[in-house]
């Protein structure tokens, strides 16, 4: 069985993560988390799926360049509401990127993402040789 390692980016330089960790000031850096991420394998194929609500297909970008598979999105809105006595504005960010190293049988320009009611999913075809590729994945 092979083994599919995951590493994470942070966004924070040291200084900031130290501050912001001291005192927890923010639980998980404010409204910055990781999605969840499940990975299964058969013998046709690795699964990951990742927890994304909120998101629409059109908003990740999924990626793999030598061997590391990334998956990102991010999302904004914005509502105004102007009333004769106030104006009020609100604005909403919401972002991640998680990235997966991928073993040496992953088809790796094989790889299929759908996104359907709030769950990722990816299929990462196994092979018998190492097959490598740098190239966006467009979600289904």
């Amino acid at each position: 069985m092979s083994t599919l390692a995951k590493f994470n980016e942070t966004f924070l330089s040291p200084f900031f993560r130290d501050f912001f960790e001291a005192d927890n000031f923010f639980t998980r850096f404010g409204n910055y988390t990781l999605p969840a991420a499940n990975i299964s394998e058969n013998d046709q194929s690795y699964c990951i799926e990742l927890a994304v609500p909120g998101f629409k297909k059109e908003d990740f970008k999924v990626k793999v360049e030598d061997d590391v598979l990334t998956i990102s999105a991010e999302t904004k809105s914005e509502t105004k509401e102007e009333k004769k006595e106030y104006s009020r504005r609100e604005y909403n960010y919401s972002s991640f990127s998680r990235s997966f190293r991928l073993p040496d049988n992953v088809k790796d320009d094989a790889i299929k993402a759908k996104y359907e009611n709030g769950i990722l999913q990816l299929t990462l075809p196994k092979s018998a040789q190492q097959v490598t590729a740098a190239k966006e994945i467009k979600v289904e």
